[in-house]
C-alpha cells in the first residue's frame, strides 16, 4: 500500500518527475516503517533521484578544527591547495594543476551580521529566507554567553568525535518552523520521518551521549528550549519529546562530506596524461596522503549531516558511508536491473554529492557490487572516499585558532 507522500519529492532537483514515475513510498509495517520501491524498471546506471536536505548543519568539533565550509550547504570553502597545506601542516605545501581545484572565491558570501559564511549568494539566501533570521547571533557571534553558544558548547562537552549527530541540526529543524510562514507544512515534513519506541530512543539517545546522557540531556534541553522555544512545535521541548527529537535526527541523519582535495583529486585522475607525467602525478597525490594521515590523520573532510525526505524512507536505517563531493561510495546490489516492486535499501544504492548544484545534494544510481559496500579507490589502493572515520584521530590534529 501507498504510504502518504506529503511532498515526499519535494526536495528532489534535477530529475524530480523520474522519481515520480519510478519510485513509491509504501508503509511496510509498524516494525520497518515506510519503504522505497521501484514502480518500473530501473537499469543499471540509471539516475534515481537528486535529492537536497530539508536541514543539514556541520559538526561542531569539525567546524572548531577549522574545516571551513559553507554554512548552509557544507560546500568545501578551501581551495585545494589551502586544504592540502592545513591538513600537512606544511604552508609551503604546492599542488600541480591548480585550474583543477572547483572553489569558486570569488562568489563566498557571508551574513552581514554574524559573518558566517556561504558559498554562493545562492546559499547565503536559502539560508536567510530558511532559518537564519532566527539563529543569527549578530555581533554575539563570539559571545560565550549567548544562548545558542552555550548551548554548542554544551553540545561539545557530551558528544565528542568521532562525530554522528549535532545539536544544530535540531536547531534548524526548530527555527526553520518558527521562521516558516506555512509552519504545519514543515511540522508534516519533519514528522515524515522514522519514529521509535521509548525505549529505542533511550537507547539512541545513550549512544549520541554515551554514560553522560542522564545527568546531560536535561541541560542540553533546558539550553535548547531558553534558546529556541517555539509554541507551534511546543512539544519537542517537553522531556519525553525532546528525546523522541534526539532519536529523529539519531536514526534519520545522514552524513555529509565534502572536501576541495578530493575534487582536486577527482578532476586530476580524469586528465588525459601521458603515461610517464601520469606516474609522476599518481607518486605526488600518494605522497601526499601519506604526508596528511601522518599529520592530522584520516579527517580530511568537511563534515555534517543532513534530512533526506526520501532516503528516509529506505528500509536499512544505518548510517551511509561517508561520500565525499565529486565521488562515489560502490554499494551492493542484489540483482541488476532493479524489477518492479524492488524495496530499495540504502545500502544498495550510491550516494553521491553534486558537483552541479550549489547546495549539497544526494544523487542514487542503481549499481552492481560485491557483498559489501567498499569505497571507491583508485588502482594505487589509495581510498580517496571514506567511512566513518577511525575513532582517537581527532588527537592528531593542529589545535583549533
Amino acid at each position: 500500500m501507498a504510504a502518504s507522500t506529503c511532498d515526499v519529492f519535494s526536495f528532489c532537483v534535477g530529475v524530480a518527475g523520474r522519481a515520480r514515475v519510478s519510485v513509491e513510498v509504501r508503509f511496510v509495517s509498524s516494525a520497518k516503517g515506510k519503504g522505497l520501491f521501484a514502480t518500473q524498471l530501473i537499469r543499471k546506471g540509471e539516475t534515481i533521484f537528486v535529492e537536497r536536505p530539508l536541514v543539514a548543519a556541520q559538526f561542531l568539533w569539525n567546524a572548531l578544527y577549522r574545516y571551513r565550509a559553507c554554512d548552509h550547504c557544507l560546500r568545501a570553502l578551501e581551495k585545494a591547495e589551502e586544504n592540502a597545506q592545513r591538513l600537512t601542516g606544511k604552508p609551503g605545501q604546492v599542488l600541480p594543476h591548480p585550474e583543477l581545484c572547483t572553489v569558486r572565491k570569488d562568489l563566498h558570501q557571508n551574513c552581514p551580521h554574524c559573518q558566517v559564511m556561504y558559498c554562493s549568494a545562492e546559499c547565503r539566501l536559502a539560508a536567510t529566507e530558511q532559518y537564519h533570521q532566527v539563529l543569527c547571533p549578530g555581533p554575539s557571534q563570539d559571545d560565550p554567553l549567548h544562548p545558542l553558544n552555550k548551548l554548542q558548547e554544551a553540545w561539545r562537552s557530551v558528544h565528542y568525535p568521532p562525530e554522528t549527530a549535532s545539536i544544530m541540526l535540531m536547531a534548524r529543524m526548530v527555527a526553520t518552523v518558527k521562521q516558516a510562514k506555512d509552519k504545519d507544512r514543515w511540522i508534516r515534513l519533519f514528522s515524515q520521518f522514522c519514529n521509535k519506541t521509548a525505549n529505542e530512543e533511550e537507547e539512541i539517545v545513550h549512544k549520541l551521549l554515551g554514560d553522560k546522557f542522564k545527568g546531560q540531556l536535561e541541560l542540553l534541553r533546558r539550553l535548547f528550549t531558553e534558546a529556541l522555544y517555539e509554541e507551534a512545535v511546543s512539544q519537542w521541548f517537553t522531556p519525553d519529546g525532546f528525546r523522541s527529537l534526539f532519536a529523529l535526527v539519531g536514526t534519520n541523519g545522514q552524513g555529509i562530506g565534502t572536501s576541495s582535495l578530493s575534487q582536486w583529486v577527482h578532476a586530476c585522475d580524469a586528465l588525459e596524461l601521458k603515461p610517464q607525467d601520469r606516474e609522476q602525478l599518481d607518486i605526488f597525490i600518494d605522497q601526499l596522503y601519506k604526508d596528511i594521515e601522518a599529520a592530522t590523520g584520516e579527517f580530511l573532510n568537511c563534515e555534517g549531516s543532513g534530512l533526506f525526505v526520501l532516503q528516509s524512507c529506505c528500509s536499512n536505517p544505518h548510517y551511509l558511508p561517508l561520500a565525499i563531493q565529486a565521488t562515489t561510495v560502490v554499494c551492493p546490489m542484489q540483482r541488476p536491473p532493479f524489477q518492479k516492486t524492488t524495496s530499495f535499501c540504502m545500502s544498495l544504492l550510491w550516494r553521491i554529492l553534486s558537483q552541479e548544484r550549489k547546495f549539497v545534494s544526494a544523487t542514487w544510481t542503481a549499481v552492481s557490487g560485491s557483498a559489501a559496500a567498499t569505497a571507491a579507490t583508485r588502482s594505487s589502493g589509495r581510498t580517496i572516499c571514506l567511512s566513518v572515520p577511525v575513532p582517537n584521530a581527532w588527537q592528531r590534529l593542529m589545535n583549533p585558532m
